[in-house]
């Protein structure tokens, strides 16, 4: 009987940690944001950036925080990523704030959709503002990843996410700040890393092997050729695009 209780305690216990682990994993992501990838109309981007340009100080007017940008290099279809703090639903939503939105946005609004072919949005829960922005301000160069998950397994994604950070660290290397999914498109989540340039990003072509293989094994991965593989059995779609401030 002993025996019995105590299998039972500790197969509670496994339940209570595992349906927990989502909630874990996602602690660091507490910052609301709406993330916006826009694809330009043919031949209008550079007007497309100059309207949100113009658009930044009006976000003031009206109580929110204006975006952080960066603009595609290569890789996905979209031009500009942007994200929008909101901080939470509550207070971006508020009735005062959403009516000065609304009478900020008539002045560019037909403009905006002159400019843009396709947009997709979504909400989702990053890292502290703070942190946020002071990676902008050091950084010029960027690396963005979006995955769906497989049915199923948007948790274990999520940590194997944080195994690559765990790998970058002991290389010495940028982590990627993780932003998770709340509601909107599809995607279930996006990484992304700043570096300072291109020679920045490229820079891990350089180190040794056995240091990668070592960083690998210590971050939890079989090895660090398996990094990749292991990925693909937790996604049935990702894209990958390099991009640049915008000047």
């Amino acid at each position: 009987m002993k025996l019995i209780k105590a299998i039972a305690l500790l197969i509670a216990f496994a339940f209570l940690i595992f349906s927990n682990a989502p909630a874990r994993a996602q602690q660091k992501e507490t910052f609301l944001y709406q993330a916006r990838f826009v694809q330009a109309a043919p031949g209008k981007l550079l007007e497309l950036i100059d309207l949100y340009k113009s658009r930044m100080p009006v976000y003031a007017t009206v109580g929110d925080e204006p975006p952080m940008w960066i603009r595609h290099s290569q890789g996905d279809q979209w031009d500009l990523m942007l994200l929008f703090p909101v901080a939470s639903y509550t207070e971006y939503y508020r009735a005062d704030r959403m009516a000065k939105r609304k009478e900020a946005d008539q002045k560019f609004s037909a403009r905006f959709k002159e400019c843009i072919a396709w947009q997709e949005d979504l909400f989702v829960y990053g890292p502290p503002l703070v942190d946020l922005r002071a990676a902008f301000a050091k950084a010029a160069f960027f690396h963005l990843e979006i995955f769906h998950a497989l049915p199923g397994r948007q948790a274990e994604l999520y940590r194997e996410r944080e195994m690559e950070n765990a790998y970058q660290r002991a290389l010495h290397r940028p982590e990627n700040f993780i932003f998770v999914r709340d509601q909107g498109a599809g995607w279930d989540l996006f990484t992304l890393g700043f570096y300072r340039d291109l020679k920045h990003y490229a820079e891990s072509a350089d180190i040794a092997e056995k240091d990668q293989e070592a960083a690998a094994r210590a971050a939890g991965f079989e090895g660090a050729t398996r990094i990749g593989p292991y990925l693909r059995t937790l996604i049935y779609k990702h894209h990958d695009t390099l991009a640049v401030a915008v000047k």
